[in-house]
């Protein structure tokens, strides 16, 4: 018996190790594009599966090995970062629900909680994985979970620091500040009444009549399939890399995958009428219970590449990428949120001191690009604007040792107006965009709608 024992507790230790190694490989791919390493993605989920799986299967054998419960909280964790890093790169909302069910899992079987470790390692763990949740709660609109966890969260760092006194904690202390600032500035948690910015078959009309409003269409009508969410302000609500602009836009571009149907509230597990034990170590989790919390009816949310405090040069990347990959009869939503003036404690010396805002260079550069994809600009004349005026304003997307220009000018986004856009600027510089680009609009008749904010 104690060699089977040690046999399955070296598989399983191997299984982890494997799992482990692949998860390496993913967890820093990029969030846009529609085949950023998908085959990657199967692989690790297989791989954790299997894991998962084989625990459950030995689960005795492992417990008098001596599997602690927090470990096997880490697996499902780690399970429920795969499903939000699946759900950040598609948008589907199956895909968050599942990284819901886990992590809540996680939360009401304790398995960091009972432990009783003064191991840091398990210590930084469990703050890690209230972070996590707490996001993807945030997401799916689950303001009670939200306000349960960020007490967890609250007591959990008080304790390290009470029992870990040489080790600082001021970044965890930090990430409390910001959940509650959050909070206080969401109408979702100030404001009780609020109907929630994504779209709810119980405030709104039923998909269905979609197809009744477009036979009022003379030309043909696009789906929206792709949209870029970016923010960029000094001190601006967020919490982790999600700020509240972007917040707010994430949510109204998706259905209410809850809708009327999704209890608020998740019923203990029953066997046989008896509520199960969780107190000792167990792996059970219910995977097949989102297809009970997800509406197959909805039609599909549109991919959202969210962009945290990018450069110029990394936001034309992505616009580019996006754009290129942009399905037939399809439309993209970009939304910037940025100061159209630089900080003066950020501003390069030339700027503040009132010179140009752009290189020769740059400006040339930028000039002759256009003179190469569109046919000779008009001059300004009787108040029309030429492409020279394209670099007079812009949304300052600045900060230190950035590199580069810190600025995006009009003339920066007429490329992308060859695919159908939808550009909405939420900026006190946003009448230039919206001027310039709708007489880019009038001259090549492109799909572009500017709104400015």
């Amino acid at each position: 018996m104690a060699e089977e024992g040690d046999v399955v507790s070296k598989t399983f230790r191997a299984l982890v190790e494997r799992a482990d190694r692949k998860f390496a490989r993913v967890r820093d791919f990029p969030s846009y594009g529609r085949a950023q390493g998908q085959h990657y993605f199967q692989k690790v989920f297989k791989a954790y599966m299997r894991l998962w799986k084989y625990q459950q299967e030995h689960r005795t054998e492992l417990v008098k090995a001596g599997l602690n419960r927090w470990e096997i909280g880490e697996i499902a964790g780690r399970i429920g970062q795969l499903y939000f890093g699946q759900y950040t790169r598609t948008s589907e909302a199956r895909f968050l629900v599942e990284s819901y069910v886990f992590y809540e899992a996680i939360l009401k079987r304790r398995y960091f909680e009972g432990c009783k470790v003064k191991d840091l390692g398990v210590r930084f763990k469990e703050l890690r994985f209230y972070a996590r949740f707490l996001l993807v709660s945030l997401i799916l609109n689950r303001t009670q979970t939200v306000k349960v966890v960020v007490e967890k969260l609250k007591a959990l760092v008080d304790d390290c620091n009470a029992n870990f006194r040489e080790t600082n904690f001021k970044e965890w202390k930090l990430v409390v500040q910001e959940i509650v600032r959050f909070m206080n500035a969401d109408t979702t948690f100030t404001i009780a009444s609020a109907r929630p910015f994504r779209y709810s078959a119980i405030f709104d009309c039923h998909p269905n009549s979609v197809q009744d409003v477009a036979r009022f269409h003379a030309k043909k009508v696009l789906k929206f399939r792709d949209s870029i969410l970016m923010s960029y302000h000094r001190n601006e609500v967020k919490f982790a890399e999600l700020t509240l602009d972007a917040y707010r836009m994430l949510q109204c571009l998706e259905w209410e995958s809850s809708g009327s149907f999704y209890p608020k509230h998740l019923a203990e597990t029953k066997e046989n009428g008896v509520v199960v034990d969780y107190s000792g170590t167990s792996g059970l989790i219910d995977m097949k219970l989102v297809a009970d919390m997800t509406d197959p009816t909805l039609p599909p949310n549109p991919r959202k590449a969210i962009l945290y405090r990018p450069s110029v040069t990394h936001l034309i990347a992505v616009m580019a990428t996006i754009c290129e990959e942009l399905p037939p009869e399809s439309v993209i939503l970009v939304y910037l949120s940025a100061s159209g003036k630089p900080s003066h404690i950020n501003a390069s010396p030339v700027e503040s001191s009132g010179g140009p805002k752009r290189t020769t260079k740059n400006k040339l550069t930028s000039h002759n690009s256009l003179e190469q994809n569109f046919s000779s600009p008009e001059s300004h004349i009787n108040g029309k604007k030429g492409s020279s005026d394209y670099y007079d304003d812009y949304l300052w997307l600045g900060s230190k040792g950035n590199g580069g220009s810190s600025n995006l000018y009009p003339g920066d986004i007429i490329p992308f107006t060859r695919r159908p856009l939808f550009l909405v600027i939420d900026s006190d510089s946003s009448h230039a965009f919206k001027a310039g680009l709708t007489w880019c609009r009038k001259r090549r008749e492109s799909c572009l709608t500017a709104f400015a904010i």
